[in-house]
């Protein structure tokens, strides 16, 4: 019988989509990149997702993130986040956490133990929390760098954060985690294309430089197709980590 999931069956058969029923999957930031990875996880039947973002949906968000349209504005990103889920995959158990990860409620966060963490966060404070107690616990995580200030989707690639070079912030989180003596095992999504250089005329009128925010102060330019490529290959990612204990032939064996 057709369902929902029919095609990702297709390629991984029953058992894959009893593995991926059975995971769960927490992913800090719903926002251009957690969005699109909290709801490619849906998609591909992931049984739990945690999401956690304390973030309103904000008019500057509708150019890129899937929770964000001119009827959602002023709405919690994660109950946005969560009745899309349901309305792709009801049989999906949604936690919606309405806060940011800090070093405060960590432990409330990853008490709910999920299989794998998507870190789609854009506070580079907790990304190094996060990365430090993911390796200290053994739970597999994938961790998104900068998607900010680019164009080019294509250049995006996993690797590990001792391979990555060129991303501003990749360099960033690299440089901290050693000082806390990890020197690899995070995997990430980083692009190998230059920042662009914004307008400054542009950010005269966009940035608030009342606010003791420095992304307030100075937003960074962004756009649709950049950051969704982003969380698209965190979630297949996640996906593929889930089904590869699993057999799936292809074309002339490769």
């Amino acid at each position: 019988m057709l369902h929902q999931f029919s095609r990702n069956e297709l390629a991984f058969g029953r058992e894959g989509l009893e593995a991926l029923k059975e995971a769960s999957v927490l992913i800090l930031g719903i926002g251009g990149v957690g969005s699109f990875a909290a709801e490619a996880c849906a998609r591909s039947g992931v049984g739990k997702l945690i999401l956690v973002d304390k973030d309103d949906v904000d008019i500057t968000n509708v150019n890129r993130q899937l929770v964000a349209t001119l009827s959602t504005v002023g709405r919690s990103k994660v109950e946005v986040m969560e009745e899309r889920i349901h309305d792709v995959n009801p049989q999906c158990e949604v936690v919606s956490i309405h806060e940011f990860y800090t070093e405060e409620n960590y432990e409330h966060i990853l008490a709910h133990e999920p299989d794998y963490v998507i870190d789609a966060s854009d506070t580079l404070q907790y990304k190094i929390h996060i990365a430090e107690q993911c390796i200290e616990r053994g739970i597999p995580i994938i961790s998104s760098m900068g998607a900010a200030n680019k164009l080019d989707p294509t250049r995006f690639e996993i690797a590990d954060i001792s391979k990555t070079h060129t991303d501003p912030l990749a360099k960033i989180v690299r440089t901290r985690l050693r000082k806390r003596g990890i020197h690899k095992g995070l995997t990430v999504v980083f692009s190998d294309e230059s920042p662009i250089i914004q307008r400054a005329d542009v950010v005269k009128t966009v940035g608030n430089e009342q606010s003791d925010i420095r992304k307030a102060q100075l937003p960074p330019s962004s756009n649709a197709f950049v950051p969704s490529v982003a969380g698209l290959i965190c979630a297949s990612w996640v996906v593929r980590e889930i089904i590869k204990h699993i057999e799936i032939k292809r074309v002339n064996g490769q």
